[in-house]
């Protein structure tokens, strides 16, 4: 595994901040009445996976850094669950929805084989 010096350089922190891009747009059109509800938590949550993977790739160990890369990956099980409640209430197309799941089901993938690398680190 090549040294990373940078979060921004890791593919897992960049495809995050195209899942935040994704979920605010598609976000945008939920009812008004969800602005502090689901809006909002699928927001956070979005915000929440490479937020994660920023902090624990600066953390000091790779124990401390794997255990951000598991809340991140539990984030982005918010934000396909929340999407997926979007859904079934009618916020939500299905195409926008399956687009976005595309996008999350590669990085999950991505986060669980830097998991399990950085895990052989220890």
């Amino acid at each position: 595994m090549s040294k990373v010096s940078h979060f921004r350089e890791l593919h897992v922190w960049q495809r995050g901040m195209d899942i935040v891009e994704a979920v605010y747009r598609v976000s945008a059109a939920f009812p008004k009445s969800e602005l502090y509800g689901l809006t909002g938590q699928v927001r956070r949550a979005a915000v929440s996976v490479p937020s994660n993977v920023a902090e624990g790739h600066t953390r000091a160990s790779t124990k401390e850094y794997l255990n951000h890369l598991s809340m991140a990956q539990a984030s982005l099980a918010e934000v396909e669950t929340q999407l997926e409640i979007a859904f079934r209430l009618g916020y939500l197309a299905s195409a926008e929805l399956s687009a976005v799941l595309e996008q999350t089901a590669v990085l999950g993938k991505q986060l669980y084989a830097l998991r399990n690398a950085l895990g052989k680190r220890i």
